[in-house]
């Protein structure tokens, strides 16, 4: 069974989802921790990846039922989990990059989209309103993610003023859009930006 097609329940309202659509998180040595890659010895604890599910069961003192422990949890708790989860999504975009499925810069863009080889693209946040439109255009029904800054794509893909990263169809595309798509619905309740 593919990692996609496991499921687990979520603590909160007891929905089992796929693994993709769940935070996961440990007891170790009484303490609360994120375990997003699945690398801590111990059972996992799962809440649907949204901020909003997260501070109830928090508030509800999910885990500490859960675990039959009562866990300490670090005053930057959300902080880091925000942090995490962030970071998890810009090194996915690396392991792109140096595995070729990723293209930078609008003409490469362009052209990838032309010959329909392009998956989903990542455009910066700060991004110029001109670029944004001309990529909209060219995008049609390919999906773009607004999540980073020039800067923070630049020193993760060791590059210089990227604005438009075009991650190409194939093995890679799947993990990327999966750890984007988390980090993003991260901040979503009822189809809103919470941010």
């Amino acid at each position: 069974m593919s990692r996609e097609q496991i499921e687990r329940k979520c603590i909160l309202d007891g929905t089992v989802k796929p693994l993709a659509e769940l935070l996961r998180f440990v007891e170790l040595n009484n303490e609360l921790l994120p375990d997003f890659n699945k690398k801590l010895p111990a059972k996992g604890m799962y809440v649907t990846a949204n901020r909003l599910s997260l501070i109830k069961a928090l508030e509800k003192k999910l885990f500490h039922k859960v675990s039959r422990h009562n866990l300490r949890i670090s005053e930057d708790f959300m902080e880091n989990v925000e942090r995490l989860l962030r970071q998890k999504a810009l090194d996915s975009l690396n392991i792109a990059r140096k595995s070729g499925a990723l293209l930078t810069g609008f003409e490469k863009l362009k052209e990838a989209i032309k010959k329909n080889k392009v998956s989903f693209i990542v455009e910066a946040v700060d991004a110029g309103l001109d670029g944004k439109e001309k990529v909209a255009l060219l995008a049609k029904s390919i999906e773009i993610f607004n999540l980073f800054s020039i800067d923070e794509l630049d020193k993760t893909l060791n590059k210089e003023n990227t604005v438009y990263v075009a991650v190409l169809k194939g093995d890679v595309s799947g993990m990327v859009y999966q750890n984007l798509k988390k980090y993003q619905n991260f901040f979503i309740v009822n189809g809103e930006n919470n941010e």
